[in-house]
């Protein structure tokens, strides 16, 4: 089983930065998309920014020009830069990762969810 282990929440300041990383282990064959959600009290999960393994990246036309997601395919691993933050991207952060884990003498397609962090920003 596939599992996700995000890091780098807390608290900032409006206009401060804070970077997020998440580390897929446990049989991971290959990456396909990583990605971050985030979810605001009362309000739904949201798509924040995803990247495919050939570096195509998608993002939220609210973090735009703010947000960058990196991945590093050696390493499982995707990372959340998040630059000049507002109230209003305070949340919990969810890691998201489809791809193929080693299943036996082959693979099989895994699609797994981090177990969020959280993102406070306040002054």
């Amino acid at each position: 089983q596939v599992q996700l282990v995000e890091s780098g929440g807390g608290l900032v300041q409006p206009g401060g930065s804070l970077r997020l990383s998440c580390a897929a282990s446990g049989g991971v064959f290959s990456i396909n998309t990583m990605g971050w959600y985030r979810q605001a009290p009362g309000k739904q999960r949201e798509l924040v920014a995803a990247i495919i393994s050939g570096g195509r990246t998608n993002y939220a036309d609210s973090v735009k020009g703010r947000f960058t997601i990196s991945l590093d395919n050696a390493k499982n691993t995707v990372n959340l830069q998040m630059n000049s933050l507002k109230l209003e991207d305070t949340a919990v952060y969810y890691c998201n990762a489809h791809g193929l884990q080693y299943y036996g003498i082959g693979s099989t397609d895994f699609a797994s969810w981090g177990q969020g962090t959280q993102v406070t920003v306040s002054s």
